[in-house]
């Protein structure tokens, strides 16, 4: 069950640009570390490390950058990599990590 700032996360970006994929309604993960990337991301969030909103932009930031420089079809497109480039990208400056 989620909690009232998980379902505001998800459902914040229903219909929109940077939509996680959905499969029955359902979020959907192909592999472990996807979920794990995206509940850190919601949990970071919530703790007040960052602004659900800061994370959003930076994410619709990333997808736009893969798409300039890739064909929309491109097999290589992989959603959850984008998310984890935004997690970096805010955890960064949040100074909550720093880059190696």
């Amino acid at each position: 069950m989620l909690t009232r700032f998980e379902h505001f996360a998800a459902t914040s970006m229903l219909g929109s640009c940077d939509a996680p994929p959905r499969e029955n309604g359902e979020l959907a993960f192909a592999n472990d570390w996807e979920r794990r990337a995206f509940g850190l991301a919601v949990a970071l969030s919530k703790a007040g490390y960052f602004e659900w909103e800061d994370f959003r932009q930076a994410l619709i930031e990333e997808i736009h950058a893969w798409e300039s420089t890739h064909a929309l079809d491109d097999a290589s497109w992989q959603y959850y990599e984008r998310w984890l480039a935004a997690l970096e990208r805010v955890l960064l400056k949040s100074g909550l990590t720093a880059a190696l």
